[in-house]
C-alpha cells in the first residue's frame, strides 16, 4: 500500500492562450497570445519589464479573465482559480503567525484533507527542501531562501498538475538563487506537473526550461540541453543566449563564468 505522505506522478496539465488579449477592462498589455504549453514542459517566459508576463502567469492561473480569446487547461476554459494550478510569487507570502509546517499544511486544509493526512505530506516535503528541522518555526526566524523553500514544499504538497511561478528567486543572492535551482530541478522530477517559469534571468530560463517564449515576439525556442549546468558554455546555448537577449534588446553576451 502507498503511503499517504508519498507522493504518486501527477499527470501535468496542458495550457494554452488561443489568441487571447490579456489585461484588465481599458488596459490591455498583451494582444494576440497564442502559446502551447505541454503536459510536464517546463516553459520559461522572458521579455522586457512591464511586457506582461505577471499577467500572463496570472490569467493561466485563474486570477484574470481574458479580455478576448480563450485561455484553457486540458481544452476546457479557465475561469477560475484552482488547486490544480498553483501558483509561486517573488514574495514568499507565508502567513507570518503560523509555523513552516503549519503554512504548508493550509491548502490541504482547504482541500479537506484530513489532519493526519496533511500532517504527514507536509512534514514529507519541507524534508524534501532541506527543511524538516526548522518545521516549527515562524517564518520571521527563518532565512529567506529557507521561506523560498518552505513556499515551493507549500505549492507541490497540494499535488498541482501546474506550478505558475513568478519570479520566485529574483530577491535572492546569487548563491541562494543557484542552489533554488537546483533544488527546484531536483523536486520537481518526480512530480510530472507542468511549470510555467517568469524570469528576468536569460541563464536562469536556460538551465531550467526545455523551452524560452519570447513574450511580445511570438517566438517560442527549445533549449538544447535543459537542466545541464555544463551546457553553459556550450556552442549551441551560447548562440540561444545571444537571440533571447537580443530579444530583450540586450545584445552584449555576459561575462563568462570564471
Amino acid at each position: 500500500m502507498t503511503n499517504s505522505s508519498e507522493r504518486p506522478r501527477t499527470s501535468g496539465a496542458v495550457l494554452a492562450l488561443h489568441d487571447a488579449v490579456l489585461g484588465h477592462p481599458g488596459a490591455p498589455v498583451l494582444d494576440g497570445v497564442a502559446l502551447d504549453v505541454a503536459a510536464g514542459e517546463v516553459l520559461a517566459v522572458v521579455g522586457p519589464s512591464g511586457c506582461g508576463k505577471s499577467t500572463l502567469l496570472r490569467t493561466l492561473a485563474g486570477l484574470l479573465p481574458p479580455l478576448a480569446g480563450r485561455v484553457t487547461q486540458d481544452g476546457e476554459p479557465v475561469r477560475a482559480p484552482s488547486a490544480e494550478r498553483a501558483l509561486v510569487f517573488q514574495e514568499d507570502a507565508l502567513l507570518p503567525w503560523r509555523s513552516l509546517r503549519a503554512n504548508v499544511e493550509l491548502p490541504l486544509a482547504i482541500q479537506g484533507v484530513s489532519r493526519a493526512e496533511r500532517r504527514a505530506r507536509a512534514q514529507a516535503w519541507l524534508g524534501r527542501v532541506g527543511l524538516d528541522a526548522h518545521a516549527a518555526k515562524l517564518p520571521h526566524r527563518v532565512s529567506g531562501g529557507q521561506r523560498q523553500r518552505a513556499q515551493l514544499a507549500r505549492a507541490l504538497a497540494g499535488r498541482p498538475r501546474a506550478v505558475l511561478m513568478d519570479e520566485p528567486f529574483g530577491a535572492l543572492d546569487a548563491q541562494t538563487r543557484a542552489g533554488m535551482q537546483r533544488l527546484l530541478v531536483e523536486v520537481l522530477g518526480g512530480t510530472g506537473a507542468t511549470v510555467v517559469f517568469v524570469t528576468h534571468d536569460v541563464d536562469e530560463a536556460l538551465f531550467l526550461a526545455d523551452r524560452v517564449a519570447l513574450l511580445g515576439t511570438g517566438r517560442v525556442l527549445a533549449v538544447p540541453r535543459p537542466r545541464e549546468r555544463e551546457a553553459h558554455d556550450d556552442p549551441a546555448t551560447t548562440a540561444l543566449r545571444r537571440e533571447v537577449l537580443a530579444s530583450l534588446g540586450d545584445t552584449p553576451l555576459p561575462a563568462e563564468r570564471p
